[in-house]
């Protein structure tokens, strides 16, 4: 088992980070939703997004990221979720696991 994460897994997070921090996660679901208001009143949801993003987040034998772009809609919806009290249309609710913080 490797030590560390891979290219593809490190690229994972800090894309993640980076949309995260410009606003732009999980778009277009979240347009129109200013999270960041949401998210500096309470700050410990940032770790759950973060926590939904790397807990979906599947990789391969080699530690590749296979469902990044699933694993950002998980934590869009969450967002979108805590933003409006209501998950977006048809996307299913979020599970207990997906938000464990570990």
């Amino acid at each position: 088992m490797p030590s560390h994460l891979s290219p593809g897994a490190s690229g994972a997070l800090r894309r993640f980070a980076g949309w995260l921090a410009r606003g732009s996660v999980g778009q277009p679901m979240l347009d129109g939703i200013d999270y960041w208001e949401e998210l500096r009143a309470s700050p410990s949801q940032m770790e759950i997004v973060v926590a939904i993003f790397v807990n979906v987040l599947e990789l391969d034998e080699e530690g590749e990221p296979v469902n990044e772009k699933h694993a950002e809609r998980r934590a869009a919806a969450w967002l979108h979720r805590y933003c409006t009290g209501e998950l977006p249309p048809g996307e299913p609710d979020i599970e207990p696991w997906e938000c464990r913080l570990h």
